[in-house]
């Protein structure tokens, strides 16, 4: 039951997006280079991502096209980026953030499981 809340919330989120969506293009794909990362749903227009990290769980470099991140547990992240630039970033459950294209690492560097819905924007 609560997971359908958290993806019916991750749904609605992405139609929000869609009136604001952007062309974008994808490159290394967080799916093929992350065990961690599943694909829940994909059209012509958007791919929802589930993405779950156990404390100290890495994904490698990969990158998104724009996006709408839902948080579905309290967790702390650190972002590597390309340049080797770190920002570490607490998450509340029920959170929901923007994101515009980026190329990036992702690292679990809290005490608590990262999980998240990803909403890319492909149009």
């Amino acid at each position: 039951m609560k997971k359908t809340v958290y993806i019916t919330l991750g749904v609605l989120a992405v139609l929000l997006v869609l009136t604001f969506s952007m062309r974008t293009a994808m490159a290394q794909d967080l799916a093929k280079v992350s065990p961690d990362a599943k694909v829940l749903f994909e059209n012509d227009r958007v791919r929802v991502l589930e993405v779950q990290h156990q404390p100290g769980g890495k994904e490698p470099m990969h990158t998104h096209p724009a996006y709408v991140a839902y948080s579905l547990t309290n967790s702390t992240a650190k972002t590597t980026f390309p340049d080797g630039k770190t920002v570490v970033k607490d998450r509340k459950a029920g959170s929901v953030t923007w994101g515009e294209p980026v190329t990036h690492s992702v690292e679990n560097v809290g005490t608590t499981e990262f999980h998240m819905l990803l909403i890319e924007l492909k149009k």
